[in-house]
């Protein structure tokens, strides 16, 4: 017999996040811990080491590239999204120019940004990868892209379905080094 799991709402999934993550940016001991930190869907925290230098470069390469490719929007490295299965971090993401968290600067991001980006690390699983891709396609990105161990980039256009190049960013390389 196959399992069934009822989620709440999105907004009322949204609306947990966007409380737990209050508390958790209030809490003065989190703060002095080095680790990545994100919630699943009850807000438990889940921690990850922080990123090694060479995940921490292509951070910066991809920003770099957005930047100077898409200088109408904005590059955010560690971006943290409401989805339906808690807080996310995102490795990069580009956000349009306008949007009105430009000007609501809100904690977290409810809707995704256009572009979310996921640098693939020894600790992620593929089904991990596969996991936060459709989260962020049903948070509303219209891309998501994954950088592999050898930095090669794949561009997706939907859960599960790759495409050859960037459609919002044409330009941008297959791969960074």
């Amino acid at each position: 017999m196959p399992l069934t799991i009822e989620l709440p709402s999105i907004e009322g999934q949204a609306a947990f996040n966007l409380k737990r993550w209050h508390e958790i940016l209030a809490d003065s001991s989190l703060t002095k811990l080095p680790h990545r930190i994100e919630t699943d869907r009850h807000g438990h925290i889940v921690m990850s080491p922080p990123p090694a230098f060479h995940h921490s470069q292509r951070q910066g390469k991809i920003v770099g590239l957005m930047l100077a490719l898409l200088p109408e929007g904005q590059a955010l490295p560690e971006c943290p999204l409401s989805t339906s299965d808690g807080v996310k971090a995102i490795d990069v993401a580009w956000l349009s120019a306008g949007r009105e968290e430009h000007v609501l600067k809100p904690v977290l991001l409810e809707r995704a940004p256009e572009i979310c980006v996921e640098i693939i690390s020894p600790s992620n699983t593929v089904s991990k990868i596969k996991e936060k891709q459709a989260l962020y396609f049903e948070a509303g990105a219209q891309e998501v892209w994954t950088c592999g161990m050898d930095g090669k980039l794949r561009f997706y256009a939907a859960p599960g379905r790759e495409v050859d190049a960037s459609r919002l960013c044409p330009g941008f390389s297959k791969g960074i080094g």
